[in-house]
């Protein structure tokens, strides 16, 4: 219990420092266009896939989730393949509430389980900073 209790305090504590680390810098970790709000994750957000971070730009519009684009990453193309194919065009449309708790793709299960935190991360930063 207090192990887990460790584990969600410094994931939390490695998000705060990375918004704090992106206002300080100037890194545009939110955007607008239009109507549409940007949220990348390349600083805000630092889950691991199978080999390394995965990025993502998520375009929020009217509380829903636009489109989840993924960005540069370490992934293997043929694992991450999986996952922009099948994941990310399942977010498309949802709530934001939502977007987040759809199912992985089988085979990808580390990759998805990391875009599912970036999503949700994102979603969180659009929440406290719109």
């Amino acid at each position: 219990m207090k192990k887990n209790l460790l584990v969600v305090l410094t994931a939390a504590a490695l998000i705060v420092s990375s918004v704090a680390y992106a206002a300080v810098n100037g890194s545009p970790v939110m955007r607008k266009q239009g109507k549409t709000y940007i949220v990348s994750t390349t600083t805000l957000c630092n889950t691991r896939g199978f080999r390394g971070t995965t990025p993502l730009e998520v375009y929020i519009k009217g509380n829903k989730v636009v489109k989840v684009v993924a960005l540069k990453n370490s992934e293997s193309p043929n694992f991450f393949g999986k996952v922009v194919k099948g994941l990310l065009p399942k977010m498309a449309g949802k709530n934001i509430n939502k977007a987040a708790s759809v199912d992985g793709v089988s085979g990808a299960t580390f990759s998805s389980r990391a875009v599912k935190a970036n999503v949700a991360a994102a979603v969180r930063y659009y929440q406290q900073h719109k």
